[in-house]
C-alpha cells in the first residue's frame, strides 16, 4: 500500500487558518495516528505552529487526539469537511506608489490613518460560536459578558478569566470574538518560539521564518487567547509583555531583531485554572491584566438547559464545599452537560455512575456521597465493566 503524498506546503507566510487547513488535509490523507513532529517535518512548518493547529482541530471535534504517549492525532469523519471549509485568501493588491509632490509645493500633512478595527455590535441574546454551538451570555458589570470583553478590547484593557476547567471561559472568548481569534493552548512545554515563531526548513532545503500566533495576532489586529496561560513558563510569557503594555510591540530576536508593531484591534485575553497542578499566576503576569474576572458555573443556566435538577443540586453542593476548601473538585457546567448527554444515551444509572467516576481520586468519596444523596441512592459506584453477558 502506497502512503498518499502530503499536501504541498506553499512558500511564504500563511493566511489565517491556512496551516490548520494543511494539517487537516494531511491527517485526512494519512490513515492512522500521526505525531506532531512528523507532520511538521512533512509540511515544512514549526512543531509549535502545527501543535497549535492540531489542538484547535481536536478542540472543534475535527480531529481526534489518540490516547496514550506520545501525543498523536488522527482524522475523523469531520476532518475532510474542516479542510474544505477553510478557503485560501487572495493576497492583497500592492498599494499604488504616491504621486510625486511638485518641487515648489510645501509638503501636505499626512492624513490620520483610518482605524482597521471595528468593534462588534452589542450582543443581544444567544451568540453562536465558530464551532456552531450557541453561547448564552451571562451578566457581568451590568451587561452581557461578551459585550464586556468587546469593550475591553476596544480600549486595549487585557482581561484574565479565572475559574475551574469546564466553567465556560473558552466558550465566552469564542462567543465574544468569533473568527477574529487566535488561540494558544498553553502547557509546560510551550516555548518562546511557539509564540513568536521560528525558522523552518522548506522542501527545497532553504529556510524560512514562520511567525507564531503572537506575531500573527499583532500583525492582523486580532485577539490572542492564551488558554491555560499560567501553565506556560513565566520566562516564555515574558516575550508577550511588551505587546500588552503601552509599547504594543515585540522584538523578534530570532528574526534579525525585527520589531513588530501591533495593528489596531490587537488584544490579549487569558485563561487561568487555579486548581490545575502547575498553574501559577505570578505577580508579573497578574499585573499585565488590568481586568480579572472570576468565572464559575451558572447553575441557573444548567437548569434552563433541562439538566436533571438533582445533578445540578449535587454539583452546587460540591461547589460550596470546594469554595470552603473542604474538597478540591466539583462538577462544572461541562460535566453537567456530559451527564445530560450520557443519560439520554445510556440512561440515568450510567450517567450517575459516570459523574462519580470522573471525580479525582482524592475527592471521589465526597462526590459519591453527594450524588447518592441527591438521587436518593444508598451508594453510587463509578461506571465500570461488569460480568460477560
Amino acid at each position: 500500500m502506497t502512503t498518499p503524498a502530503a499536501p504541498a506546503a506553499p512558500k511564504g507566510r500563511l493566511g489565517n487558518g491556512q496551516l490548520r487547513r494543511q494539517v487537516a488535509e494531511y491527517l485526512d490523507s494519512h490513515p492512522g495516528p500521526c505525531k506532531t513532529g512528523e507532520i511538521a517535518k512533512d509540511l515544512g512548518k514549526s512543531a509549535g505552529a502545527v501543535g497549535n493547529a492540531l489542538t484547535t482541530l481536536a478542540g472543534r471535534g475535527e480531529a481526534d487526539l489518540v490516547p496514550g504517549k506520545p501525543i498523536r492525532y488522527q482524522a475523523n469523519s469531520a476532518t475532510a469537511a474542516a479542510a474544505a471549509a477553510i478557503t485560501p485568501k487572495a493576497p492583497l493588491p500592492p498599494k499604488p506608489a504616491p504621486a510625486p509632490e511638485p518641487a515648489a509645493a510645501a509638503p501636505a500633512p499626512s492624513p490620520a490613518p483610518e482605524p482597521t478595527f471595528t468593534p462588534k455590535p452589542a450582543a443581544a441574546g444567544p451568540v453562536t460560536r465558530p464551532n456552531g454551538q450557541v453561547y448564552q451570555p451571562r451578566a457581568l458589570a451590568g451587561m452581557p459578558d461578551v459585550e464586556v470583553l468587546r469593550r475591553l478590547r476596544a480600549d486595549s484593557v487585557p482581561a484574565l478569566l479565572e475559574g475551574p476547567p469546564g466553567t465556560g471561559k473558552t466558550s465566552l472568548v469564542e462567543a465574544a470574538f468569533g473568527d477574529d481569534l487566535i488561540t494558544v493552548a498553553g502547557d509546560g512545554d510551550t516555548t518562546a518560539a511557539d509564540l513568536v515563531g521560528e525558522y523552518t526548513q522548506n522542501p527545497d532545503g532553504t529556510f524560512a521564518f514562520i511567525y507564531g500566533p503572537l506575531v500573527r495576532a499583532m500583525q492582523e489586529g486580532k485577539v490572542l487567547f492564551l488558554d491555560d496561560a499560567t501553565l506556560i513558563s513565566p520566562a516564555v510569557l515574558a516575550v508577550a509583555y511588551p505587546a500588552m503594555d503601552g509599547r504594543r510591540e515585540v522584538t523578534v530576536k530570532a528574526h534579525k531583531g525585527e520589531v513588530i508593531k501591533a495593528a489596531d484591534g490587537f488584544y490579549v485575553v487569558a485563561g487561568h485554572n487555579p486548581g490545575v497542578h502547575g498553574a501559577i499566576l505570578t505577580e508579573a503576569l497578574s499585573s499585565r491584566f488590568s481586568c480579572q474576572v472570576k468565572v464559575s458555573t451558572d447553575y441557573d443556566l444548567a437548569r434552563a438547559l433541562k439538566i436533571d435538577p438533582r445533578a445540578v443540586k449535587a454539583a452546587r453542593d460540591l461547589a460550596d464545599r470546594q469554595a470552603s476548601g473542604e474538597i478540591g473538585w466539583a462538577p462544572q457546567l461541562r460535566e453537567l452537560l456530559a451527564f445530560a448527554k450520557i443519560a439520554g444515551i445510556l440512561g440515568e444509572d450510567a450517567a450517575i455512575a459516570n459523574l462519580v467516576g470522573i471525580a479525582p481520586e482524592e475527592d471521589a468519596d465526597a462526590v459519591a456521597e453527594a450524588v447518592a444523596k441527591a438521587f436518593a441512592r444508598k451508594t453510587v459506584a463509578p461506571l465500570a465493566l461488569g460480568r460477560q453477558i
